[in-house]
């Protein structure tokens, strides 16, 4: 990496100006370190461009002078992905603007620093969805999001985040501005150069705004908490719910009684709203466009589940508070399994058909040969997205438990393998799983290669993530 040189230190202030930079040890501090607390970076200035323009110069000024670039959003990744590493850091907070909505065209044309909550609230105000969801959507911004192409609770419904772009604008590694902002859901003139730069991890340019769907509000939203007895059950209670609801379902989230134990036990506020003890649970959302029959249609899926076996209780969310409350079971495993310990944590997909018998077959083989781990699998059973997470049975748990189990990292990455999955679902590779990328998808890292070089010649964004 080149040195960078106060000479070019000083032309960044100056393309910037004062409101555009910071060398505030504070301020820079936050954006040094992972969501995660996994790795902890330096930089010599962080840059707060407030513009397209803003960005390309700082960029231009970097590609001359061989100067290596991370950007940086919400700094939400679970990868490592936006920690620099002695770089020159570009935030994209301050590059917040909705620069138009168009209601006829059900899009919206926005900035790359929005949070994603904000345009949730954007696109509700003009009678709209965008219906991308997550957990750390009140700080996760639409840039970052868009970059590693995340996921979330809508997919089953809605598709990835690149299913809900129309068009990109992003500043390339050599400064110019590519300018890709489109409402077009038809435009056959050759390469989808948007395409490339979503879920690219900020290695092929700087996603400056976006041009996103919308979608027409649901009149209602019906949501059943449920117990059943096994993972199984699970998958053919969302074949039937899908059937029975006409495709209403727009979420299927699993989780297992050990997930919920911890959530009761660190998450002040929760509780289970189902009698008894169960295996496992679902939260089952559907989405109607009437409010007439809606209630209805969740009871008879519901109905038809219990008559079969496949559910053993329900509970259906009476309000907007109760609706929070049940997602909040399912939304806060993650902080409930920090106050317990570490955990070495895998965000893989299966096919839906073959989830229970990944989930069951990886978690008996881990559990088998590491008797001090307990795994926690839950996630989007709709779209076969497991976050198999392996903790101690003994809370507090620290970096010699992670160090003592980390191979079995690779007895799940080898069954994934093996029933056709991939080793990342939603989070993207940042650093964590770039050496795992290069050795599973070799010529896939051939090919990723060849247009990074094309597009990148210099490496100078994001070198060690994805590709290293």
């Amino acid at each position: 990496m080149t040195e960078i040189s106060p000479a070019i230190i000083d032309r960044l202030k100056s393309a910037l100006g004062p409101k555009g930079w910071s060398q505030d040890a504070h301020e820079i501090e936050p954006h040094v370190k992972d969501w995660r607390g996994r790795y902890q970076g330096h930089s010599p200035i962080l840059l707060k461009p407030g513009s397209t323009a803003e960005v390309a110069a700082a960029v231009k000024i970097c590609a001359k002078a061989g100067i290596a670039i991370t950007p940086q959003g919400g700094n939400t990744s679970l990868c490592g992905a936006s920690t620099p590493q002695g770089e020159v850091l570009i935030s994209l907070k301050r590059m917040n603007q909705v620069r138009e909505i168009d209601a006829a065209n059900d899009s919206m044309t926005v900035e790359a620093g929005c949070i994603l909550e904000t345009l949730q609230n954007t696109a509700e105000e003009a009678n709209r969805l965008f219906p991308l969801s997550l957990g750390s959507q009140g700080s996760a911004m639409i840039g970052g999001l868009i970059s590693t192409n995340a996921g979330g609770v809508h997919v089953l419904r809605y598709g990835m985040t690149r299913d809900l772009v129309l068009g990109l604008e992003a500043v390339l590694p050599n400064g110019e501005v590519w300018s890709g902002l489109t409402g077009l859901r038809k435009d056959n003139t050759g390469y989808d150069i948007k395409q490339l730069l979503i879920g690219a991890e900020g290695t092929l340019g700087i996603i400056t705004a976006a041009t996103l769907k919308l979608f027409p509000r649901p009149a209602r939203m019906e949501l059943a908490f449920c117990g059943l007895k096994s993972t199984d059950d699970a998958v053919e209670f969302l074949g039937l719910a899908k059937q029975a609801s006409g495709g209403a379902v727009t979420a299927f989230e699993i989780m297992p009684r050990n997930a919920l134990d911890l959530v009761l036990e660190h998450v002040p506020g929760t509780r289970n709203p189902l009698q008894g003890r169960h295996d496992w649970y679902v939260v089952c959302e559907m989405s109607f466009g009437r409010e007439d029959g809606a209630r209805d249609t969740l009871e008879a899926a519901l109905g038809e589940a219990f008559e079969q076996g496949l559910i053993a209780d329900a509970a259906i969310a009476e309000n907007d508070s109760q609706q929070h409350d049940f997602w909040r079971l399912r939304e806060t495993i993650a902080e409930a399994e920090r106050a317990h310990g570490k955990a070495l944590k895998h965000d893989i997909s299966i096919p839906v058909s073959k989830m229970p018998a990944f989930m069951n077959q990886a978690t008996a083989t881990v559990e088998r040969d590491y008797p001090q781990a307990e795994v926690i699998a839950f996630g989007h059973v709709g779209d076969g997205n497991v976050h198999f997470n392996i903790m101690a049975r003994d809370a507090g748990a620290g970096d010699e438990f992670l160090a003592g189990i980390k191979p079995a990292s690779d007895i799940v990455y080898d069954l994934v393998d093996t029933f056709g999955g991939s080793i990342s679902a939603e989070h993207g590779i940042g650093i964590l799983k770039r050496e795992e990328l290069a050795r599973r998808k070799p010529v896939d890292v051939t090919v990723m290669r060849a247009i990074k070089q094309a597009l990148d010649p210099d490496g100078i964004m994001n070198p060690r993530v994805l590709l290293g």
